[in-house]
């Protein structure tokens, strides 16, 4: 087993489970609206169909990542997404390990972590 050092970019905390784009943008949301959102706002925000939001939907919480409540809301069916404790712990351990791969790569680039004028984001003079 390679040492630390030699694994220095494996980025073993990149979950392959919210790694993926529509659920990285599910997680996004919820954890942007602690309270939870509805399917149909979800569904917006999300740029999803009802179907690909429903099987994302299902790894997360299959993966304990989010809980669905189902109800009513004016005597309509409803369905409440929320990230769980757990969910939500997952979700910013896996933001942090990105975080860490925007500075390596960065540094590797010989641009400064955090310098918007070398990563080329400054406003034009």
């Amino acid at each position: 087993m390679p040492d630390a050092r030699e694994a220095r970019f494996s980025y073993e905390g990149l979950d392959r489970v919210i790694h993926e784009r529509a659920r990285l943008s599910v997680l996004t949301s919820l954890v942007a609206h602690p309270r939870g959102l509805a399917f149909p706002d979800l569904k917006r925000l999300c740029g999803l169909t009802d179907g690909n939001l429903s099987r994302h939907l299902a790894v997360l919480q299959e993966a304990d990542l989010v809980d669905l409540e189902k109800g009513y809301d004016h005597n309509r069916p409803q369905t409440l997404c929320r990230l769980t404790p757990s969910g939500r712990t997952r979700f910013l351990e896996y933001l942090a390990v990105l975080e860490q791969v925007v500075r390596d790569a960065q540094t590797a680039g010989g641009k400064k972590a955090g310098d918007k004028k070398a990563a080329g984001l400054a406003e034009p003079a």
